[in-house]
């Protein structure tokens, strides 16, 4: 089956740098559509950016739009969140996603994807 499964979260000071890693399994990864989301305490899943099967195009929301840098190695399966200039705000679960890039969703919102991984926490003190 599919698994998507993020590392790299943790606890960093405003103003600082943390890279995110999705693992993926059990699907044709070149395929795919990734995307990374984030969940702050009593919000909504939010879109931080996507980025298409082959890594030409990426897409980011207007908050994190260079801070953050989205790429992916489809020769290890694996997609990339780089973050830098890492504000309190920034703190959340952050969750990578997958879809087939095929099909017209919107690849900005939740329902735009099929799978999911289990997040891992980004805090950022200030």
């Amino acid at each position: 089956q599919v698994k998507l499964v993020e590392s790299g979260g943790g606890l960093v000071q405003a103003g600082g740098s943390l890279r995110l890693s999705c693992a993926a399994s059990g699907l044709t990864f070149s395929w795919y559509t990734m995307g990374w989301f984030r969940q702050a305490p009593g919000k909504e899943r939010e879109f931080v950016g996507s980025i298409t099967w082959s890594g030409d195009r990426t897409n980011y929301v207007d908050s994190v739009k260079g801070r953050f840098t989205i790429s992916r190695d489809n020769a290890k399966n694996t997609v990339y969140l780089d973050m830098s200039r890492l504000k309190p705000d920034d703190t959340a679960v952050y969750y990578c996603a997958a879809v087939p890039h095929w099909g017209s969703r919107s690849r900005g919102t939740v329902d735009g994807y099929d799978y999911w991984g289990q997040g891992t926490q980004v805090t950022v003190s200030s």
